[in-house]
């Protein structure tokens, strides 16, 4: 067994005399105990208990007034008519949210959600869930969700939205119309807009995602003439390198590449091999923290070191990185190069050129058809950032006669928000079916909010050929209504939610009773996923040209990489989810704000170094950000593991007061330091970049050594593979002989005492002096 040395934190590792000193008490800061005049004036009063009593009190409230659910929904397990009151009911339904979509089981009690579960029957899945999926059931509650439609901010009527909106589409007559949306991936939602589109051909729908992957989509198209991403198997690699993609944190889908990846690195006695890991990436990742082997480089090499990789493949000397860089790609197309037709490389970046030199080098290690297929592809993500930009430049120039959005909110999160929501103002039509009034809403004339969708009948294809179906597991709490039943009624078919989705799958799938099988399921999926290989065509020499002229930081100046947490995500509803806000992020440890992330060599230059005062004390320094014409000011978060010339910066922060009491006031919204490449793709980093230390402090909440009196065991065990060969067992022996100490031969459990194994609270040495000590 290896006999390293782990830390939980840099605070640890150094042993400064205040870490000591916390360390030593279990209760490191004295609690306020019913002085609640001091902690409603408290600085951090966004994250006192009094203010998430409150949003817990009104969530409660509301899961109270609830109604049963809706007759014709089916339980998953359970007939209707065997409902008992305390025992719960699970309904098989379908996590969405901006394009994702991931076949779940809601438990419920008396009618009220209360858990999420995934759907293990899932192929695909395989019952994997995320934070967020979890976390989505306080979301239904949340008291800032829009309660009735709205013209200029006013309750109004169903009726009187659909007059209006009738009113408004005559008087755009045939100026462009424009329906924004997220991903769409929903067969029948999709059919609904094709119906609005057949009523008002002026229509153009843009599909576009705050988290984009459009440089993917083009480099796809231009390799393979499929705009769309493939089905990737990590279960089916022997050996992955990754390129700044975090595929088990955030990734595309995340929640099957976890699942796969964990296949190829799970051993056992009859099968002691383990996948082949390489992570090259600016900061740290859920998934680098993983990896066997881990590199960093600032993310504008990220193309230099994909064409190196591909010419070290191909049999040419690589150029254009440094010596330590060039001997890693070596390392990794060697052994990329053994495993021909079981490895995959993939790429964070949403650089097209980029991405065309990796599906060259996936497609000359044999990777389509094995670990990569388009026989299936992912329908998560399909946003056009072309197609947003031209619907940006056309509205701010005055050419768009009405726009509509759901499930988006750019005047927040798109580069040219601010001037989007300027020009909204000018509209014939402004109108939002979001589930609250963000910031995009609050700048339409009318809002329609949509159904939670846990209150919902959809379906859902995250991949084409696997469908998950849709129910609801509570009536609408809210004057809410669902998407395709708006654009319907607008369209002249006025149908309810229920009866058009049972009515389309009823088309689909031939009968009533096949409809209800299905609903009850919550899956229509084939029994394996089919896997073809693909003829490659793209344009190698244009993209590796574009490659060497892409522009670079300077030796020693930062470069800033914009990247979405696992847990706040883009932002969008989840900005108001205390659960989300207060869960630590998995790299950081830290909750509630975003911040700079910085290494620790980079913060002593900068005069922000851990020192005995901010290494424990939550105060950490404020330092300025400027690039693409914007400022922003965040507090410094160093940690280990970031390349020296990086910094990072979360999105999803920064939000305004109507989206809720939890997202208001916190952070700073990053998404306008952006930049955008001549052809509309998003960058998610920035290679000029002005950062000055500002001298002010800020006070972050952060776990990373809390319970570190508790220092009385290793934080991890390690061992090599050739030891884990010779001796599977030993960590369970290990493990026997500590609890030896503990269990007496006839079974009774007892704690130890006065610092000597063995005993009970007591001090008790076996179980009959145990029952002794305790009057027995």
């Amino acid at each position: 067994m290896s006999k390293k040395q782990y830390w939980q934190g840099l605070e640890e590792l150094n042993q400064t005399p205040a870490f000591k000193a916390k360390a030593a008490n279990e209760f490191q800061e004295d609690l306020p105990f019913g002085d609640v005049d001091q902690l409603a004036k408290a600085p951090t009063s966004r994250r006192d208990f009094l203010k998430y009593l409150g949003f817990s009190t009104a969530a409660a409230t509301l899961a109270a007034s609830c109604e049963m659910p809706v007759r014709k929904a089916i339980p998953y397990a359970i007939k209707p008519e065997n409902v008992t009151p305390g025992v719960p009911l699970m309904y098989a339904s379908t996590y969405v949210d901006g394009g994702e979509a991931v076949p779940v089981l809601v438990r419920t009690r008396e009618g009220r959600p209360i858990k999420i579960e995934g759907n293990a029957d899932s192929k695909l899945t395989e019952g994997a869930t995320t934070a967020r999926i979890q976390g989505s059931v306080l979301n239904l509650y949340d008291a800032a969700r829009a309660k009735f439609p709205t013209i200029d901010g006013k309750e109004v009527s169903w009726e009187a939205i659909d007059n209006a909106v009738a009113q408004a589409l005559t008087a755009v007559g045939s100026q462009p119309l424009y329906l924004v949306t997220s991903t769409m991936n929903s067969e029948s939602t999709l059919s609904a807009v094709a119906q609005f589109v057949q009523k008002y051909p002026n229509t153009k729908h843009v599909q576009y995602d705050a988290i984009s992957y459009s440089g993917i989509l083009d480099a796809n198209q231009n390799s393979f003439g499929q705009r769309a991403i493939p089905a990737y198997r990590f279960d089916n690699a022997k050996v992955i390198v990754s390129i700044g993609a975090d595929f088990v944190g955030t990734w595309i889908s995340p929640e099957i590449f976890a699942k796969q990846y964990g296949k190829t690195r799970k051993i056992s006695a009859k099968n002691p091999v383990m996948g082949k890991h390489y992570q090259v990436e600016g900061m740290m990742s859920l998934t680098g923290g993983s990896a066997d082997e881990r590199y960093t480089c600032k993310p504008s090499q990220y193309g230099a070191v994909a064409a190196a990789l591909l010419a070290e493949i191909n049999g040419v000397s690589a150029s254009g990185l440094n010596a330590g860089m060039s001997a890693a790609v070596k390392k990794m197309a060697a052994d990329l190069k053994a495993h021909q037709g079981a490895a995959l490389v993939v790429c964070g970046s949403n650089d097209a050129a980029t991405q065309i030199v990796v599906n060259a080098i996936n497609n000359a290690l044999g990777a389509y058809g094995s670990t990569i297929t388009f026989a299936t592809t992912n329908q998560t993500k399909k946003g056009n950032d072309h197609e947003m930009a031209q619907f940006a430049e056309a509205l701010k120039g005055g050419q768009v006669g009405g726009v509509m959005f759901f499930d988006c909110n750019p005047v927040y999160d798109h580069p040219m928000g601010e001037a989007l929501g300027i020009a909204l103002g000018g509209l014939k039509l402004s109108l939002a079916l979001n589930d609250r009034m963000d910031e995009t809403a609050s700048k339409c004339k009318i809002t329609a909010p949509v159904n939670h969708w846990l209150e919902s009948w959809g379906d859902a294809s995250s991949h084409t050929g696997y469908t998950s179906l849709m129910q609801p597991s509570i009536v609408p709490l809210f004057k809410t209504r669902g998407l395709d039943e708006s654009l319907l009624k607008w369209a002249g078919n006025p149908v309810s939610q229920y009866e058009y989705v049972k009515n389309y799958w009823i088309g689909k799938l031939g009968s009533q009773t096949a409809f209800d099988e299905a609903i009850q399921k919550g899956i229509l999926e084939p029994e394996t996923m089919p896997v073809a290989a693909a003829s490659f065509s793209g344009n190698v020499a244009v993209a590796l040209s574009q490659i060497a002229a892409a522009k670079s930081s300077a030796e020693g100046a930062p470069e800033l990489i914009i990247y979405e947490k696992v847990g706040i995500g883009r932002g969008a509803a989840w900005s108001n989810n205390p659960w989300l806000q207060e869960m630590p992020d998995p790299i950081t440890k830290c909750t509630w704000d975003n911040y700079v992330i910085m290494s620790p060599n980079r913060a002593k230059k900068m005069g922000a170094e851990l020192t005995d005062l901010n290494e424990v004390d939550r105060d950490k320094k404020v330092f300025s950000i400027k690039t693409n014409g914007k400022e922003v000011k965040l507090p410094v978060l160093v940690v280990p593991g970031v390349h020296d010339d990086v910094i990072a910066v979360a999105l999803g922060y920064g939000r305004s007061k109507t989206v809720g009491k939890a997202a208001a006031d916190l952070g700073v919204n990053v998404y306008p330091l952006m930049a955008q490449d001549a052809t509309g793709n998003l960058s998610f980093y920035a290679a000029a970049v002005d950062l000055k230390n500002t001298g002010e402090t800020y006070q972050l909440a952060i776990t990373q050594t809390h319970h570190s009196y508790q220092n009385d065991r290793p934080i991890i065990h390690e061992y090599s593979l050739n030891e884990f060969k010779k001796d599977p067992n030993q960590l369970y022996n290990k493990r026997k002989d500590a609890l030896g100490h503990y269990i007496s031969p006839d079974g009774v459990v007892h704690h130890g005492g006065h610092g000597e194994p063995g005993h009970d609270a007591h001090g008790a040495k076996d179980a009959h002096a145990a029952k002794d000590a305790h009057g027995d």
